[in-house]
């Protein structure tokens, strides 16, 4: 089959395109799923650079740029076994499935979880990610456990499913985890992909969102339901003032953390899933407890986060964004444009047909 492996940490030239890789077999509680198509994610840059690393304190585009080899231990839960095929997102059918799994499930369509519980034996606070502590979607086919593929019955397209499974799964459980109601979110780096995803899951709680992100692409974000929008360069605290924001949803970070805390109101509620602007931030202690302050990060997904997703989907609720698609052979150009940031929405990787 068709696949990227990934050699090892570092730059583009880790990852190998190949057209001989071994079709998966699926074992005990697996099935085997042919990939129709596969999103490209954060994490995937992440862990291929290594930025997961604590020996790297920059932001993801700056890390991205180095040359060479990048850190053993930058795998997100530490050191990876290679040659990996990555790929956090994957939309197909099954095609097979492995002993103790009905074999009614051939031919069903599904996508694919991405922080998965059950091959860490479902423990609270375990988690294993597709396409990093196994393989992945970036291949013509992969195999998952039974319960992390997930079926569906809707009309959007492959490409359109498999902008989900990372980007919304993340976002959900950010506002699942924070109990956001219909109270005044700030979400930072909104037109990304688990930004944007944010901004329509917000909406459908009934919450005011306010979007941070650069002013060229404002009007795109305002299109996904934004009440507001911020520039990214903009002085939080002088253009929304301080305790004005009951929750912030960042993915962000860097050195303009320390204004996401007060622009919170006493009581407020702060989360996080990523840190492209750079994982190292100075909080001035006073404000977390004077204000009551609550932070959370967000990595585990509990039980009926990703099947929420499905019955939005399902129902109409949300939509996908859909910024560009690629053929799983370009994916050096897919990652390249995905960390120029120059888009709203998704970029989707396709595997090779029949």
């Amino acid at each position: 089959m068709a696949a990227v492996l990934l050699t090892g940490p570092g730059g583009f030239d880790k990852l190998d395109y190949r057209t001989d890789v071994a079709v998966p077999a699926p074992a005990a509680e697996q099935v085997l799923i042919r990939v129709r198509a596969a999103g490209v994610n954060n994490t995937d840059v992440n862990t291929r650079i290594g930025w997961y690393s604590k020996s790297i304190t920059g932001d993801t585009a700056e890390a991205a740029a180095v040359e060479g080899d990048g850190p053993e231990d930058g795998g997100w839960a530490g050191a990876l076994a290679f040659p990996r095929i990555q790929g956090a997102d994957a939309c197909g059918e099954i095609v097979a499935v492995g002993t103790g799994v009905n074999s009614a499930r051939i031919g069903e369509r599904v996508i694919v979880g991405t922080m998965q519980r059950h091959p860490a034996g479902d423990r609270p606070w375990t988690t294993a990610v597709f396409g990093s502590e196994f393989d992945g979607g970036f291949a013509q086919y992969t195999v998952t456990h039974h319960l992390e593929a997930h079926a569906i019955d809707c009309d959007w397209t492959d490409v359109e499913l498999a902008s989900i499974p990372c980007a919304y799964s993340t976002a959900e459980n950010m506002l699942h985890r924070i109990n956001l109601g219909e109270e005044h979110v700030l979400i930072t780096g909104a037109s990304g992909g688990v930004g944007s995803a944010v901004i329509q899951l917000a909406k459908r709680r009934g919450a005011t969102v306010t979007a941070v992100c650069s002013t060229a692409k404002a009007d795109g974000v305002r299109d996904l339901g934004a009440d507001r929008v911020v520039d990214g360069n903009a002085d939080l605290v002088a253009e929304l003032g301080e305790n004005s924001i009951d929750v912030v949803v960042d993915l962000v970070a860097g050195p303009g953390w320390g204004k996401l805390v007060q622009i919170l109101r006493i009581g407020g509620r702060y989360i996080t899933a990523g840190a492209i602007g750079g994982p190292l931030v100075e909080l001035d202690i006073r404000d977390l407890y004077l204000k009551d302050l609550t932070l959370k990060g967000s990595t585990y997904q509990e039980a009926g986060v990703f099947e929420d997703l499905i019955g939005y989907i399902e129902r109409g609720e949300i939509q996908p964004v859909i910024a560009g698609t690629y053929p799983l052979s370009e994916i050096v150009q897919a990652q390249t444009d995905f960390l120029a940031k120059g888009f709203i929405g998704k970029l989707v990787l396709v595997p090779p047909g029949d």
